[in-house]
C-alpha cells in the first residue's frame, strides 16, 4: 500500500488548481451562490473540455477510466474554492450509480458534459440512507410509477435525469426519470444548489439488474461519501490557510495574531485534523478501487471522522478573523457551510460512528 501519489495523479493536482484558479476565482463563486443554478454553461463547457465529467466512466464509454483515488485529487482541490455546480452531482454521485447500476447507455453523454445526472436518495428521518427510503415504486400495466418525497436532490433542479432508490416487493429498486421536475430549495451551502422531488404516481424507468439493489446502492453512497470527504480534506486546508495568513498581517496591542499562543494553539490543532483527514479519505478511497476487505470500515472512519473534523476546522477558522469572520465579506462561512451540509449528506458523523462501532464488533 502506497500512499504516495504517482506522477500523473500530481499533474491532474497541477492541472485542476491551475484551471480553478484562472477561471473559477472567488468572484464567481460569490456570483454563482446568488444563482438558482449555481453554475455557468460556459464554465460546464470548458469543464467538460478537460475531460473531468468522464473521469471515473471507462474509456469504452469515453471517459478517462481513473479510480477513486484519482477523483479525490480532484475534489479536494475543488473543496479549497468550495466550487459551485453539479459536478458532485453529475461527474461522480450519478456516475458511480449509472455505473454500478449497469445502465451504460447514460455513460457516453455524462462523460462528455452534453447531459447531467443526479441521485434522489435523501428522505425524512436519520441515520442510513438507504434504509430511510420510503418512496413506492409500483407496476401499472407494463410500466412503473413512483410515490413519495426526495427532499435533497442536489441540482435537482437542472439535471437532465434523476436516478431514483425506490422501494418494490423486491426490496429496493432504481428507476430513471427524464427532465424531472424538482423545485429548487435554499440550502445551508449556497454554493451547493439541491432540489425537492414529489412523485405523485410519476411514470419512469427500471434500470438496474433483477432483485433487490440494496447493496448497490449501499456501495455508490459508501463511494459518493468518501468524495464528499475528500472535498472537506480541500476545504479544511483552504480554512487553514485562510487563517493563518489573516493571523500574520493582522495587529492586536502591537503584535500580529500570529504571535499570540492561544492563536498557535488553534492553528495546530485544525493543522493536526486536517493531516488525519487527508490520511483518511486517501484510504478509503483506495480501499474502494481495490475492493479492499476493510472498505467499510475504511469509509465509517473517513465520513464520520472528516465530517466532525472539517466543521472544527471550519469553525476555528471564523474565531481566527474574529468578528469580521462573521460577515459575507470574508470567504470563511462558504468552508464552514460546506462543511455542515456535507456532513449531513449521505450518513451524518454519528451514524458513521455507530455503523463503525457495529462492523468492529461483528468481525471480533
Amino acid at each position: 500500500m502506497d500512499f504516495t501519489f504517482s506522477d500523473d495523479q500530481d499533474a491532474l493536482r497541477d492541472a485542476v488548481r491551475s484551471f480553478l484558479t484562472n477561471e473559477a476565482s472567488g468572484t464567481y463563486t460569490r456570483a454563482m451562490a446568488d444563482d438558482e443554478r449555481g453554475f455557468t454553461d460556459e464554465m460546464w463547457r470548458k469543464i467538460a473540455d478537460m475531460g473531468w465529467p468522464g473521469l471515473l466512466i471507462a474509456e469504452e464509454h469515453g471517459g478517462l477510466g481513473l479510480g477513486l483515488v484519482d477523483m479525490a485529487v480532484v475534489m479536494e482541490e475543488m473543496g479549497r474554492l468550495p466550487f459551485p455546480g453539479p459536478f458532485f452531482s453529475s461527474a461522480v454521485f450519478a456516475t458511480l450509480a449509472a455505473q454500478r447500476l449497469g445502465a451504460s447507455d447514460l455513460l457516453s453523454a455524462l462523460a462528455s458534459g452534453t447531459l447531467r445526472g443526479t441521485v434522489a436518495i435523501e428522505e425524512q428521518g436519520h441515520g442510513d440512507p438507504i434504509k430511510r427510503v420510503r418512496t413506492r415504486a409500483r407496476r401499472k400495466g407494463a410500466d412503473w410509477v413512483l410515490s413519495g418525497e426526495k427532499i435533497m436532490v442536489l441540482d435537482g433542479h437542472s439535471a437532465d435525469w434523476v436516478i431514483v432508490a425506490a422501494r418494490t416487493e423486491d426490496g429496493i429498486g432504481s428507476f430513471l426519470i427524464q427532465a424531472p421536475k424538482a423545485e429548487a430549495v435554499p440550502t445551508l451551502d449556497p454554493t451547493r444548489k439541491a432540489a425537492y422531488l414529489k412523485l405523485d404516481e410519476t411514470p419512469a424507468e427500471a434500470i438496474g439488474p433483477l432483485g433487490d439493489h440494496t447493496e448497490i446502492w449501499n456501495r455508490v453512497v459508501d463511494d459518493a461519501a468518501v468524495m464528499l470527504s475528500s472535498e472537506l480534506v480541500g476545504a479544511c486546508d483552504a480554512s487553514l490557510n485562510l487563517a493563518v495568513e489573516y493571523a500574520k498581517v493582522r495587529v492586536q496591542f502591537d503584535r500580529p495574531l500570529s504571535k499570540f499562543q492561544a492563536i498557535r494553539h488553534k492553528a495546530v490543532d485544525m493543522l493536526h485534523r486536517l493531516e488525519l483527514s487527508r490520511v483518511g479519505s486517501h484510504y478509503a478511497a483506495w480501499t474502494s478501487d481495490v475492493d479492499d476487505p476493510a472498505r467499510e470500515r475504511a469509509v465509517a472512519m473517513a465520513k464520520g471522522f472528516i465530517g466532525e473534523a472539517a466543521i472544527f476546522v471550519s469553525s476555528e477558522d471564523i474565531q481566527v478573523h474574529g468578528g469580521v469572520g462573521f460577515t459575507w465579506d470574508c470567504d470563511a462561512h462558504f468552508y464552514y457551510k460546506r462543511a455542515k451540509q456535507n456532513d449531513i449528506l449521505l450518513g451524518y458523523q454519528g451514524y458513521q460512528r455507530n455503523r463503525l462501532a457495529d462492523l468492529v464488533l461483528d468481525s471480533a
